[in-house]
Order: structure tokens, then C-alpha cells, then sequence
């Protein structure tokens, strides 16, 4: 019992390394600059494939991906910053494309809807309990003659 503990055990554990993470990166594209590479990288793990949706550039093995790398290293080995690297390729592909968007213009709109919808959302549920707890129970009222006639009448048909 204990030895296939052991077997299971190293077996999941093998697994467990091999699921690690995978780079896609060629050995072609890889600069000859390790400083230039390590901004490449830099940038690239902050860059989606969009193909892939949530996978950075770096992971990704899509065509995309590799155009968005050799393009990120060909622009930094043309003297560009970091950020002028990723502000090209947000111009370029949208900002869809960061996998951490900025926290600035209309997405300060889409970070602040869901906190606003909720407490709205709060307020008029106070609002509507609150209303409720204080309203009056509407009193019963008596059929009149006519009323009470005609509901015999129906009954009997």
C-alpha cells in the first residue's frame, strides 16, 4: 500500500513539473543582448496574443504571437523605451492587447460601473424594504348589495 502511495505521489509530482510554464519563444528571435532580451521578455509577459486571449505573447505559439515578439525586439533594438514599445503596439492593436489595462480614461468608467451599479443597487433595495415595512396593509372591504348579488348569481350559473 505505502510503495504505491509513493509511485502515485512521484507520479503527480513529475506531472506537476511538466505543467509548469511553457515559453514560446524561438531561439531564432532571441536577441544577442541579454539586456535587450530581458526588456523583450519584460514587455512581452505584459503583452495578449490575440488569438490566444488570455496568454501572453511570450507563452503563445500562434503566428501573432511570434509577429508581436520579432516586433517588440526589432523596435527595442532600434532604440525605443519600453514604454514606447508598448504604446506602438497599443496604437497599432488596440488596448485590448495589454493584458493588464491601464487605469485611465474610459476604463476608469468600466472600473467604476460595477462598484456604482452595486451600490444603487443597495439603495434601492433599502429604499424598497424600507417602504415596505412602513406601508399600510389595505383594509378589507365589504361587497355592497348589488355585489353580493351578482356574485351569488354567477356562483349558481
Amino acid at each position: 500500500m505505502m510503495t504505491t502511495l509513493k509511485t502515485w505521489g512521484a507520479a503527480i509530482f513529475v506531472a506537476l513539473m511538466l505543467t509548469g510554464p511553457s515559453v514560446a519563444v524561438q531561439p531564432d528571435e532571441i536577441l544577442d543582448d541579454p539586456v535587450l532580451e530581458e526588456r523583450a521578455r519584460e514587455i512581452s509577459k505584459d503583452l495578449r496574443c490575440l488569438v490566444c486571449r488570455n496568454e501572453s505573447i511570450d507563452d503563445s505559439n500562434a503566428q501573432l504571437a511570434k509577429d508581436l515578439r520579432v516586433l517588440v525586439r526589432e523596435r527595442l533594438t532600434e532604440g525605443d523605451s519600453n514604454e514606447e514599445v508598448v504604446d506602438f503596439v497599443v496604437d497599432r492593436y488596440g488596448e485590448y492587447v495589454l493584458l493588464r489595462p491601464r487605469t485611465s480614461g474610459t476604463n476608469m468608467v468600466l472600473y467604476g460601473a460595477g462598484p456604482a451599479m452595486l451600490l444603487i443597487a443597495l439603495i434601492v433595495g433599502f429604499g424598497y424594504t424600507r417602504r415596505r415595512s412602513t406601508a399600510r396593509t389595505p383594509t378589507e372591504r365589504k361587497l355592497s348589495d348589488e355585489e353580493e348579488a351578482r356574485l351569488q348569481e354567477i356562483l349558481k350559473e
